[in-house]
């Protein structure tokens, strides 16, 4: 494939090891989807009431972990089940409306504005300056003024108020003139204009009005650190994992830092600990920050890395922090390295294939955090009455006990319900010569019906059985009929009927079905009905 393209794509022979490594990682991964579904789906199998796997099954197999639908609809076949489609449709609808929700900007900030002025950013060197309102629009429409009261985009000729771009969020603070007040709640660019978002809280603006502008300075002072400590990352990821790591998207706000990143595989604690160890050695060298303007071919010669998405002019803003950093980038920064504080790293996770994010906090905040991950450390340590020190230790003992606890008492359950079910051939009742047991089974899961309706049915011979067991809201039910007995009496059909009269639905072959339902209280009447529904059968 590179002998091919490598033409038209000549950077693929410098990138011939990182995409044959890319490749097979991809074969190893589906591999390893492969088998986290076969095993959730194996799950589901075990514990399934009823012919049907659940949409938020096959929501979460395709989600979470990549295991597509028409595979999982291939499996589901051979096992003569089915899978709950629409269930599957209104997961992804939901997930679909929670993406929306969870954008950034909302109903009225994303809005097309015929824009006719353009402001200079003054917001490098000052957080305060005066200006002239030049444009105001309420929603869509351009007026002359707005009032107390008024939700309006103020645009005007200067600014100190960061427009959202690069991944760093727009400035949040406030507009004065004498009894006015306007609240800005975002700065945003449209077109060459700064959009200042906002409330009137008191007064009156107009077009041509002189404002004081006044950037809220905590926020943009938290916002600044976070953008900072994303150039030092950015390079210290490129020196840990290789060069192959580019930007795929950023976001940079007073509360931490977010950075999505080119890379096949997760990064590991070892790395993670030297790319930290990387960015503070770099703010403790307390390094001068240096923005120059410059052509851009020219930048990029000289090894300044461009943004992921960024659109750029002929002329373009050169960030660098000593000689660790440097980037084309238009946001603002510290003086300083040593302004940051101090850099910790608080997540990693895969975004997409092939594309990693990590997040990670700055100056009080990382203090704030690393202050919480203590007090709750040393909490669990008290409650395992250990300490610190060997409370990790003692926390694994404990897991790996637990869980041979659950997988004895497991197979103790399943055993007693086997040995009960066992003897209760003896219970069954003959209704024209067919003999029909009914019986509730307590602390038995659905495994444990299943096996117990097999060893019933090898030992009544010609028989209708119908198991159930129920705990908290749950109710389980399992229908066998031998296939003798298949012709008048369909094992789905009855257990679907019981399973109607305690809120749920069922299905499954003519010998044996299952069924759920989340109404307990009606169990007892509902096998009461058994005998009547097969005499009618017959």
């Amino acid at each position: 494939m590179i002998e091919s393209l490598h033409g038209t794509f000549p950077e693929l022979i410098e990138q011939a090891e990182v995409v044959r490594r890319g490749l097979l990682n991809e074969e190893v991964r589906f591999g390893e989807t492969l088998t986290q579904g076969m095993r959730i789906l194996q799950d589901e199998f075990d514990n399934l009431s009823g012919d049907t796997i659940a949409g938020e099954t096959v929501f979460k197999l395709y989600d979470t972990f990549g295991f597509p639908v028409d595979l999982t609809a291939d499996v589901a076949r051979e096992k003569g089940l089915n899978l709950d489609l629409e269930g599957f449709q209104r997961e992804m609808q939901q997930q679909r409306e929670r993406a929306r929700e969870a954008s950034r900007f909302g109903e009225g900030y994303d809005v097309a504005l015929d824009v006719k002025s353009s402001t200079a950013f003054t917001g490098y060197t000052a957080l305060e300056d005066q200006s002239e309102v030049t444009e105001i629009f309420v929603e869509t429409a351009a007026v002359e003024q707005v009032t107390s009261g008024q939700e309006a985009i103020i645009f005007c000729d200067s600014t100190a108020f960061y427009a959202e771009s690069g991944g760093q969020v727009g400035d949040q603070g406030l507009m004065l003139a004498e009894g006015v007040r306007f609240e800005v709640s975002d700065t945003q660019k449209k077109g060459n204009g700064f959009a200042h978002f906002g409330k009137v809280l008191t007064g009156d603006i107009k077009i041509g009005q002189k404002l004081i502008m006044q950037v809220d300075q905590v926020r943009r002072n938290k916002i600044v650190l976070n953008h900072s400590a994303t150039h030092l990352m950015h390079a210290a990821l490129r020196q840990v994992l290789g060069q192959h790591v580019q930007q795929k998207g950023s976001l940079v706000n007073a509360e931490r830092l977010r950075f999505d990143f080119s890379h096949d595989a997760p990064v590991t604690r070892d790395e993670i600990r030297q790319i930290e160890q990387l960015v503070n050695d770099e703010i403790r060298k307390n390094t001068t920050t240096t923005a120059q303007l410059m052509d851009k071919e020219q930048a990029l010669a000289a090894g300044a890395m461009a943004l992921f998405g960024e659109k750029y002019g002929d002329e373009v803003r050169v960030l660098s922090i000593g000689d660790f950093s440097t980037e084309l980038c238009g946001g603002t920064h510290v003086e300083r390295a040593g302004d940051i504080g101090g850099f910790i790293i608080i997540a990693e996770s895969g975004t997409a294939s092939g594309v990693r994010r990590i997040e990670a906090l700055t100056g009080s905040e990382a203090v704030r955090w690393l202050q919480d991950y203590r007090d709750d450390f040393e909490r669990t340590a008290q409650m395992l009455n250990a300490p610190v020190a060997d409370a990790a230790a003692k926390s694994s003992i404990l897991i790996e006990r637990n869980k041979e606890l659950e997988k004895e008492l497991s197979k103790i359950k399943a055993k007693l319900a086997t040995q009960a079910g066992a003897d209760l051939a003896g219970n069954a009742i003959e209704i024209d010569g067919l003999k029909v047991l009914v019986h509730e089974l307590e602390g038995a899961d659905a495994k444990a019906l299943r096996e117990t309706l097999d060893k019933l049915k090898d030992k009544l011979g010609s028989a209708v059985i119908v198991l159930a067991s129920s705990s908290g809201n749950k109710v389980n039910l399992v229908a066998g009929v031998t296939k003798d007995q298949t012709s008048k009496i369909k094992a789905g059909e009855l257990v679907n009927m019981v399973a109607q009269q305690v809120g749920g639905k069922g299905g499954g072959r003519p010998e044996m079905a299952q069924a759920g339902g989340d109404n307990p209280a009606g169990l007892a009447e509902a096998l009461k009905s058994v005998p009547i529904w097969v005499r009618e059968q017959l």
